[in-house]
């Protein structure tokens, strides 16, 4: 019994410890996780990696431009803040996959990545600017 009480304070205790420690890395989210988490960050970038044209035609709100095809997209990406959270999307997800590696290598410690991308967004009928 002591042994068993032992191992479950122990595995407690490793726990909390872990859940307190700061997130890191990139954590995909569901459009609804995505929102929330959204809604409550107040600094922070929101990133959309798409194409100028695919931007156009609507975009997540306050949303920066930077086209993951263009040559340039390393650079423009090194240029954000990586102290603010980042909030990122494609179309899809593949490209914001990516993108969510290329800020992973660059620095960035807190990227989110928005599962399904802006299809899924604009499918669950969440707000878009156009």
């Amino acid at each position: 019994m002591k042994k068993k009480l032992f191992f479950l304070s122990t595995i407690s205790i490793l726990l909390l410890f872990s859940s307190c420690q700061g997130q890191t890395g990139t954590q995909k989210l569901t459009v609804e996780n995505f929102e929330t988490k959204l809604k409550s960050v107040s600094e922070k970038t929101v990133l959309d990696v798409r194409t100028q044209d695919e931007y156009n035609n609507g975009h997540l709100a306050n949303a920066t431009l930077v086209d993951y095809y263009q040559d340039d997209f390393k650079s423009k990406i090194a240029k954000l803040d990586k102290n603010k959270p980042v909030f990122v999307y494609c179309a899809a997800g593949g490209r914001s996959n990516s993108a969510s590696k290329i800020l992973t290598e660059l620095g960035f410690k807190e990227i989110y990545d928005l599962k399904g991308g802006f299809n899924a967004w604009a499918d669950a009928k969440k707000p878009i600017v156009k």
